[in-house]
Protein backbone atom coordinates (compact mmCIF):
# COMPACT_ATOMS: atom_id res chain seq x y z
CA UNK A 1 0.00 0.00 0.00
CA UNK A 2 2.82 2.46 0.59
CA UNK A 3 4.30 1.51 -2.41
CA UNK A 4 1.47 2.28 -4.37
CA UNK A 5 1.10 5.53 -2.36
CA UNK A 6 3.68 6.76 -3.83
CA UNK A 7 3.38 6.14 -7.32
CA UNK A 8 0.45 6.59 -8.50
CA UNK A 9 -2.02 7.87 -6.06
CA UNK A 10 -5.87 7.97 -6.77
CA UNK A 11 -6.28 10.43 -3.44
CA UNK A 12 -4.23 12.34 -1.66
CA UNK A 13 -5.36 14.69 1.62
CA UNK A 14 -2.66 17.21 2.78
CA UNK A 15 -3.27 17.98 6.65
CA UNK A 16 -2.89 21.78 7.03
CA UNK A 17 -3.87 22.91 10.77
CA UNK A 18 -2.24 25.73 12.35
CA UNK A 19 -1.92 29.97 10.98
CA UNK A 20 -3.30 31.51 7.73
CA UNK A 21 0.33 32.20 6.43
CA UNK A 22 1.38 28.82 7.03
CA UNK A 23 -1.37 27.58 4.89
CA UNK A 24 -0.22 30.22 2.09
CA UNK A 25 3.35 29.28 2.12
CA UNK A 26 2.21 25.48 1.29
CA UNK A 27 0.41 26.45 -1.81
CA UNK A 28 4.09 25.73 -3.29
CA UNK A 29 3.92 21.98 -2.73
CA UNK A 30 0.47 22.36 -3.46
CA UNK A 31 0.47 23.11 -7.10
CA UNK A 32 3.72 20.34 -6.90
CA UNK A 33 1.30 17.40 -6.05
CA UNK A 34 -1.16 19.04 -8.63
CA UNK A 35 1.59 18.54 -11.58
CA UNK A 36 3.13 15.42 -9.90
CA UNK A 37 -0.41 13.62 -9.85
CA UNK A 38 -2.94 15.55 -12.28
CA UNK A 39 -5.27 12.79 -12.21
CA UNK A 40 -5.04 12.31 -8.32
CA UNK A 41 -8.33 13.53 -6.29
CA UNK A 42 -6.06 16.35 -3.98
CA UNK A 43 -8.36 17.21 -0.69
CA UNK A 44 -7.42 19.84 1.99
CA UNK A 45 -7.64 19.06 5.70
CA UNK A 46 -7.44 22.41 7.47
CA UNK A 47 -9.52 24.63 10.06
CA UNK A 48 -12.29 26.80 9.90
CA UNK A 49 -10.02 29.20 10.92
CA UNK A 50 -7.37 28.66 7.76
CA UNK A 51 -9.30 27.03 4.77
CA UNK A 52 -10.75 30.40 3.19
CA UNK A 53 -7.37 30.90 2.21
CA UNK A 54 -7.70 28.07 -0.80
CA UNK A 55 -11.10 29.42 -1.70
CA UNK A 56 -11.11 29.03 -5.27
CA UNK A 57 -7.52 27.34 -5.30
CA UNK A 58 -7.55 25.58 -8.75
CA UNK A 59 -5.04 22.84 -7.64
CA UNK A 60 -7.72 21.86 -4.77
CA UNK A 61 -10.38 19.38 -5.35
CA UNK A 62 -11.99 19.29 -2.05
CA UNK A 63 -11.59 21.26 0.83
CA UNK A 64 -12.74 19.83 4.31
CA UNK A 65 -12.26 22.09 7.68
CA UNK A 66 -13.06 21.45 11.55
CA UNK A 67 -12.98 24.13 14.35
CA UNK A 68 -10.39 23.67 17.34
CA UNK A 69 -12.17 24.91 20.30
CA UNK A 70 -10.06 27.43 21.07
CA UNK A 71 -11.79 28.99 17.40
CA UNK A 72 -15.17 28.50 18.57
CA UNK A 73 -15.62 29.43 22.34
CA UNK A 74 -18.82 29.83 22.36
CA UNK A 75 -19.97 26.49 21.45
CA UNK A 76 -19.35 23.38 24.15
CA UNK A 77 -16.25 21.48 23.88
CA UNK A 78 -18.58 18.68 22.80
CA UNK A 79 -20.59 20.32 20.16
CA UNK A 80 -16.98 20.71 18.60
CA UNK A 81 -15.72 17.62 18.71
CA UNK A 82 -18.82 16.12 17.58
CA UNK A 83 -18.15 18.21 14.57
CA UNK A 84 -14.93 17.30 14.08
CA UNK A 85 -15.80 14.05 14.05
CA UNK A 86 -18.52 14.44 11.46
CA UNK A 87 -16.19 15.91 9.23
CA UNK A 88 -13.73 13.17 9.56
CA UNK A 89 -16.11 10.37 8.85
CA UNK A 90 -17.05 12.11 5.47
CA UNK A 91 -13.32 12.45 4.65
CA UNK A 92 -12.59 8.90 5.58
CA UNK A 93 -15.66 7.97 2.65
CA UNK A 94 -12.93 9.58 0.33
CA UNK A 95 -10.87 6.36 1.34
CA UNK A 96 -7.74 8.27 0.18
CA UNK A 97 -4.27 6.26 -0.50
CA UNK A 98 -2.06 8.66 1.29
CA UNK A 99 -2.08 11.66 3.88
CA UNK A 100 0.57 14.51 4.06
CA UNK A 101 1.13 15.97 7.44
CA UNK A 102 1.88 19.58 6.36
CA UNK A 103 3.90 21.34 9.04
CA UNK A 104 7.05 21.68 11.02
CA UNK A 105 8.71 19.59 12.81
CA UNK A 106 6.54 16.27 14.09
CA UNK A 107 2.79 17.01 13.63
CA UNK A 108 1.57 14.69 16.71
CA UNK A 109 -1.80 15.98 16.27
CA UNK A 110 -2.52 15.58 12.82
CA UNK A 111 -1.26 12.62 12.67
CA UNK A 112 -4.30 11.38 15.07
CA UNK A 113 -6.32 13.29 12.85
CA UNK A 114 -5.53 11.24 10.17
CA UNK A 115 -5.27 7.93 11.76
CA UNK A 116 -8.77 8.41 12.12
CA UNK A 117 -9.63 8.76 7.95
CA UNK A 118 -7.64 5.89 7.62
CA UNK A 119 -5.28 6.58 4.54
CA UNK A 120 -3.19 3.56 2.99
CA UNK A 121 -0.04 5.57 3.92
CA UNK A 122 1.02 8.87 6.36
CA UNK A 123 3.91 10.88 4.92
CA UNK A 124 5.13 13.53 7.35
CA UNK A 125 8.37 14.97 9.28
CA UNK A 126 9.56 12.88 11.83
CA UNK A 127 11.96 13.71 15.01
CA UNK A 128 13.74 10.54 16.93
CA UNK A 129 11.21 8.44 15.16
CA UNK A 130 8.39 10.15 16.17
CA UNK A 131 4.87 10.53 15.54
CA UNK A 132 5.03 6.87 14.97
CA UNK A 133 1.72 7.00 13.13
CA UNK A 134 4.08 7.96 10.27
CA UNK A 135 4.62 4.95 7.18
CA UNK A 136 6.64 7.83 5.18
CA UNK A 137 8.82 9.65 7.05
CA UNK A 138 11.33 12.56 6.08
CA UNK A 139 13.79 13.51 8.50
CA UNK A 140 13.02 16.94 10.17
CA UNK A 141 16.53 17.81 10.67
CA UNK A 142 17.44 21.22 9.06
CA UNK A 143 14.01 22.34 9.16
CA UNK A 144 13.97 25.03 11.01
CA UNK A 145 16.56 27.34 9.62
CA UNK A 146 15.15 26.91 6.01
CA UNK A 147 12.09 29.46 4.88
CA UNK A 148 9.27 28.09 5.70
CA UNK A 149 7.93 27.37 2.05
CA UNK A 150 11.53 25.43 1.86
CA UNK A 151 10.61 23.43 4.99
CA UNK A 152 7.61 22.00 3.89
CA UNK A 153 8.33 21.93 0.38
CA UNK A 154 10.98 18.78 1.25
CA UNK A 155 7.79 17.03 1.82
CA UNK A 156 7.55 16.05 -1.67
CA UNK A 157 10.77 14.59 -2.26
CA UNK A 158 9.72 11.13 -1.27
CA UNK A 159 6.89 11.53 -4.26
CA UNK A 160 9.66 12.32 -6.64
CA UNK A 161 8.98 16.20 -5.68
CA UNK A 162 12.73 18.36 -6.11
CA UNK A 163 14.00 21.34 -6.96
CA UNK A 164 12.88 24.80 -4.91
CA UNK A 165 8.89 25.98 -4.63
CA UNK A 166 7.50 28.17 -7.06
CA UNK A 167 5.61 30.75 -6.32
CA UNK A 168 2.44 30.98 -3.43
CA UNK A 169 -1.08 31.17 -4.73
CA UNK A 170 -4.05 32.60 -3.30
CA UNK A 171 -7.17 33.17 -5.74
CA UNK A 172 -8.52 36.75 -5.20
CA UNK A 173 -12.27 36.49 -3.96
CA UNK A 174 -14.27 38.00 -7.41
CA UNK A 175 -17.15 40.01 -5.54
CA UNK A 176 -14.89 41.67 -3.11
CA UNK A 177 -12.58 42.81 -6.25
CA UNK A 178 -15.63 44.24 -7.93
CA UNK A 179 -16.45 46.05 -5.04
CA UNK A 180 -13.22 47.10 -3.85
CA UNK A 181 -12.86 48.49 -7.72
CA UNK A 182 -15.87 50.46 -7.44
CA UNK A 183 -14.96 52.02 -4.50
CA UNK A 184 -11.28 52.96 -6.01
CA UNK A 185 -12.78 54.41 -9.32
CA UNK A 186 -14.95 56.68 -6.84
CA UNK A 187 -11.90 58.07 -6.08
CA UNK A 188 -10.87 58.75 -9.12
CA UNK A 189 -9.29 55.62 -10.10
CA UNK A 190 -6.23 56.92 -11.74
CA UNK A 191 -3.71 56.54 -8.34
CA UNK A 192 -1.98 53.42 -8.06
CA UNK A 193 -3.17 51.76 -4.80
CA UNK A 194 -1.22 50.64 -2.21
CA UNK A 195 -2.11 49.04 0.75
CA UNK A 196 -1.40 49.82 4.16
CA UNK A 197 -2.28 47.07 6.71
CA UNK A 198 -1.91 48.12 10.04
CA UNK A 199 -3.57 45.11 12.29
CA UNK A 200 -0.59 42.79 13.82
CA UNK A 201 -1.57 40.24 16.15
CA UNK A 202 2.15 40.20 18.76
CA UNK A 203 2.47 43.29 20.30
CA UNK A 204 6.20 43.51 18.97
CA UNK A 205 5.14 43.47 15.02
CA UNK A 206 2.74 46.90 15.87
CA UNK A 207 3.82 50.03 14.41
CA UNK A 208 1.95 52.97 16.06
CA UNK A 209 -0.97 54.69 14.42
CA UNK A 210 0.63 58.16 14.62
CA UNK A 211 3.56 56.77 12.14
CA UNK A 212 1.40 54.90 9.71
CA UNK A 213 -0.85 57.95 9.54
CA UNK A 214 2.18 60.19 8.84
CA UNK A 215 3.76 57.45 5.94
CA UNK A 216 -0.20 57.42 4.36
CA UNK A 217 0.94 61.48 4.14
CA UNK A 218 3.76 60.75 3.16
CA UNK A 219 2.94 58.08 0.24
CA UNK A 220 -0.68 60.45 -0.53
CA UNK A 221 1.36 63.55 -1.45
CA UNK A 222 3.47 61.87 -3.60
CA UNK A 223 0.31 62.45 -6.47
CA UNK A 224 -0.27 58.95 -7.93
CA UNK A 225 -0.44 56.96 -5.19
CA UNK A 226 -3.91 56.55 -3.34
CA UNK A 227 -3.43 54.95 0.41
CA UNK A 228 -5.87 52.13 1.02
CA UNK A 229 -5.71 51.59 5.03
CA UNK A 230 -6.45 48.03 5.99
CA UNK A 231 -7.50 46.71 9.57
CA UNK A 232 -8.97 43.95 11.30
CA UNK A 233 -12.04 45.44 12.89
CA UNK A 234 -13.49 45.18 16.05
CA UNK A 235 -12.69 46.40 19.97
CA UNK A 236 -9.27 46.71 21.11
CA UNK A 237 -10.13 44.35 24.22
CA UNK A 238 -12.64 41.78 22.73
CA UNK A 239 -10.89 38.92 24.03
CA UNK A 240 -12.04 36.59 21.09
CA UNK A 241 -10.75 38.65 18.03
CA UNK A 242 -9.01 42.11 19.19
CA UNK A 243 -9.34 44.57 16.39
CA UNK A 244 -8.29 48.11 15.52
CA UNK A 245 -11.29 50.08 14.66
CA UNK A 246 -10.07 52.68 17.09
CA UNK A 247 -6.97 52.74 15.63
CA UNK A 248 -7.88 53.03 12.46
CA UNK A 249 -9.84 56.31 13.32
CA UNK A 250 -6.80 57.77 14.65
CA UNK A 251 -4.92 57.11 11.50
CA UNK A 252 -7.58 58.42 9.32
CA UNK A 253 -8.13 61.78 11.95
CA UNK A 254 -4.49 61.81 11.41
CA UNK A 255 -4.24 61.88 7.78
CA UNK A 256 -7.39 63.68 7.20
CA UNK A 257 -6.25 66.44 4.62
CA UNK A 258 -4.77 63.49 2.33
CA UNK A 259 -6.87 60.53 -0.23
CA UNK A 260 -7.10 57.58 1.94
CA UNK A 261 -9.60 54.36 1.08
CA UNK A 262 -10.50 53.33 4.36
CA UNK A 263 -11.54 49.38 3.39
CA UNK A 264 -12.02 47.78 6.84
CA UNK A 265 -11.31 43.58 6.22
CA UNK A 266 -13.67 41.55 8.20
CA UNK A 267 -12.53 38.25 6.67
CA UNK A 268 -10.27 36.81 3.92
CA UNK A 269 -12.39 37.35 0.91
CA UNK A 270 -12.63 40.81 1.86
CA UNK A 271 -8.95 41.06 2.19
CA UNK A 272 -7.75 39.15 -0.85
CA UNK A 273 -10.58 41.14 -3.07
CA UNK A 274 -8.96 44.43 -1.62
CA UNK A 275 -5.48 43.52 -2.37
CA UNK A 276 -5.87 41.86 -6.07
CA UNK A 277 -6.84 46.05 -6.95
CA UNK A 278 -3.13 47.16 -5.10
CA UNK A 279 0.02 47.53 -6.71
CA UNK A 280 1.86 47.36 -3.25
CA UNK A 281 1.36 45.89 0.41
CA UNK A 282 2.73 47.60 3.58
CA UNK A 283 2.43 45.44 6.72
CA UNK A 284 3.94 43.71 9.21
CA UNK A 285 4.66 40.06 9.19
CA UNK A 286 1.71 37.98 9.59
CA UNK A 287 -1.07 36.35 7.61
CA UNK A 288 -1.89 39.25 5.27
CA UNK A 289 1.43 39.16 4.73
CA UNK A 290 1.51 35.98 3.23
CA UNK A 291 -2.10 36.72 1.47
CA UNK A 292 -0.11 39.88 -0.12
CA UNK A 293 2.01 36.94 -1.26
CA UNK A 294 0.43 34.81 -2.50
CA UNK A 295 -1.56 37.53 -4.70
CA UNK A 296 1.74 38.59 -6.42
CA UNK A 297 1.76 41.74 -4.78
CA UNK A 298 5.30 43.37 -4.24
CA UNK A 299 5.81 43.87 -0.13
CA UNK A 300 7.33 46.20 2.69
CA UNK A 301 7.46 43.46 5.30
CA UNK A 302 7.77 45.45 8.82
CA UNK A 303 9.43 42.16 11.26
CA UNK A 304 9.96 42.47 15.10
CA UNK A 305 11.53 39.84 16.63
CA UNK A 306 10.04 37.07 13.82
CA UNK A 307 12.84 35.95 11.51
CA UNK A 308 12.91 36.83 8.06
CA UNK A 309 15.43 34.18 7.34
CA UNK A 310 12.24 31.68 7.61
CA UNK A 311 9.18 34.10 7.02
CA UNK A 312 10.13 36.69 4.74
CA UNK A 313 7.55 37.13 1.85
CA UNK A 314 8.30 34.29 -0.72
CA UNK A 315 8.59 34.76 -4.45
CA UNK A 316 7.40 38.22 -4.62
CA UNK A 317 9.68 41.73 -4.72
CA UNK A 318 10.11 42.70 -1.00
CA UNK A 319 11.88 44.42 1.15
CA UNK A 320 12.25 43.58 4.42
CA UNK A 321 12.81 46.04 7.74
CA UNK A 322 13.36 44.78 10.87
CA UNK A 323 13.50 46.79 14.47
CA UNK A 324 16.80 46.88 15.42
CA UNK A 325 15.79 46.33 18.80
CA UNK A 326 13.58 43.13 17.75
CA UNK A 327 10.58 45.70 17.72
CA UNK A 328 8.47 47.31 14.47
CA UNK A 329 7.83 50.00 16.90
CA UNK A 330 11.54 51.31 16.61
CA UNK A 331 11.52 51.69 12.42
CA UNK A 332 11.03 55.13 11.28
CA UNK A 333 8.67 56.10 8.76
CA UNK A 334 11.23 57.34 5.97
CA UNK A 335 12.36 53.97 6.26
CA UNK A 336 9.22 52.60 5.29
CA UNK A 337 8.66 55.19 2.75
CA UNK A 338 11.87 54.47 0.49
CA UNK A 339 10.94 51.13 1.06
CA UNK A 340 7.76 51.49 -0.43
CA UNK A 341 9.47 54.04 -3.61
CA UNK A 342 12.07 51.98 -4.22
CA UNK A 343 9.60 48.68 -4.64
CA UNK A 344 6.93 50.55 -6.91
CA UNK A 345 10.23 52.59 -9.27
CA UNK A 346 11.33 48.39 -9.71
CA UNK A 347 10.55 47.29 -13.34
CA UNK A 348 7.92 44.59 -13.38
CA UNK A 349 9.07 41.34 -15.30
Amino acid sequence: MVESALQEPRCIVLIRRDNIGDLVLTTPLIHALRERFPVARLIVLGTGYNVPVLAGHPDVDAVYAYDKAKHRPELPRLAVWMSTLRALRELRRERPDLAILAGSGAQHQAARLARWIRPGAILGFVEDGQPAEVTIPVPWGEGPHLHAAEDVFRLGMPLGISGPPGQCLVAPDREEAIRFAAARARMGGVRRAVAVHVSARRPRQRWSADKFAALIRALAVAGDLLPVLLWAPGAEDDPRHPGDDAKAAAIRAAAADVPVLAWPTRNLPELSGALSGCALMICADGGAMHMAAGLGLPIVGLFGDSPPTRWRPWGVPHRVLQGPSGDVGSLDVESVRRAAVALLDEPSD
